[in-house]
């Protein structure tokens, strides 16, 4: 649901009666402060391949600096999918596409 609609949800709420002012302004408030994008989206926006930690692409150095784990446990996990069917090398190229770099 969006801002506006929850606003929009609110101010029924207030107009049956259901909520007073106070209660109004003290739930808009909380709608309104609310973060607009969860951790995972930011961390998604932050995703750069790195320039400085990399083997082939820098995929795994630029995931391990937005997820806060280390780039050798990114590179070992690829290279483990890669032995399943080869979907660590198509995930890892797919990546290397489309991520830019930093």
């Amino acid at each position: 649901m969006s801002v506006a609609d929850e606003l929009a949800k609110l101010d029924q709420l207030r107009a049956s009666g259901a909520l007073s002012d106070e209660e109004f302004q003290r739930a808009k408030a909380h709608v309104l402060d609310a973060p607009a994008a969860a951790p995972v989206v930011d961390a998604l926006d932050k995703l750069r391949r790195s320039g400085s930690d990399k083997w082939l692409g820098g995929v795994c150095g630029g995931i391990g600096r937005a997820t806060n784990i280390e780039s050798w446990v990114w590179r070992l996990l690829f290279a483990l999918l890669f032995m399943f069917g080869g979907t660590g090398l198509i995930a890892y190229l797919l990546l290397w596409i489309f991520v830019p770099l930093e």
